[in-house]
């Protein structure tokens, strides 16, 4: 099976969340993550362990893994209903762009000393409010050594972000690169005033800036995933 960057998830979700229920995003997970690390080792992850969305054991260490979608619409989110029920339409269009492959990513899953994960912290942090573009200089500034909104609990997850080196190595990794400038700086969605205030939308050319941001990158990575998968199929 190949990766069909065109597959919306919620098709096979059952009216469920992707993340949890379509069994095609996890095949397409599977598929692509499946790969050498950029140490040389293979991380080599299945879908056949009993109580894990994705797994991985060997050598390297225990990866529990879950999906988890790095784009959003806020089409559901209450708080910002004032704001989105103004351009329902521009909102059901990023909804729809979002639900191909390009717009979700693995983070591991198995809560630590019974703290959120990362997928929840990014959810919750008002500083962060669901958005990748923030949760990235998160991760960038992780491996700088320097602290961020989420620094906490991506020390709890040290030995999955290991894995990877560096922040180049997990931009490359899991084709992140047109989100950043060099694999150096995050391209935000919006300004970004170094977590000073809280993300939010102040008005609709605000969200609409955010929009054009979001769908480039999902077209682009889509674009990125298609030829490493056309490369699979080939080999």
């Amino acid at each position: 099976m190949t990766v069909d960057i065109t597959f919306n998830v919620h098709s096979d979700a059952r009216g469920g969340d992707p993340d949890i229920t379509s069994p095609t995003l996890r095949l397409f997970h599977k598929i692509l993550w499946s790969k050498p690390l950029p140490n040389g080792q293979t991380f080599e992850l299945t879908n056949r362990q009993s109580g894990a969305y994705l797994y991985h054991k060997s050598e390297i260490g225990e990866f529990f893994l879950g999906s988890d979608a790095i784009t959003h619409s806020y089409r559901h989110h209450k708080r910002k209903k004032w704001l989105t029920t103004q351009i329902q339409n521009e909102v059901d269009e990023l909804f729809d762009t979002g639900s191909t492959i390009g717009s979700f990513t693995v983070f591991p899953n198995k809560r630590v000393d019974k703290k959120h994960t990362l997928n929840q912290a990014r959810g919750v942090n008002g500083f962060i409010d669901d958005r990748f573009d923030l949760t990235l200089e998160c991760i960038r500034l992780y491996y700088l050594g320097q602290s961020s909104p989420l620094h906490d609990t991506l020390l709890r997850y040290k030995n999955f972000f290991d894995l990877f080196v560096n922040f180049e190595g997990y931009i490359k990794f899991f084709f992140l690169d047109d989100l950043v400038i060099e694999n150096k700086e995050v391209k935000f969605y919006l300004p970004f005033d170094n977590f000073k205030t809280r993300p939010i939308f102040s008005n609709v050319d605000e969200y609409l800036t955010y929009k054009r941001g979001v769908t480039d990158f999902i077209k682009f990575r889509n674009k990125r995933i298609f030829n490493y998968a056309k490369q699979l199929v080939t080999e």
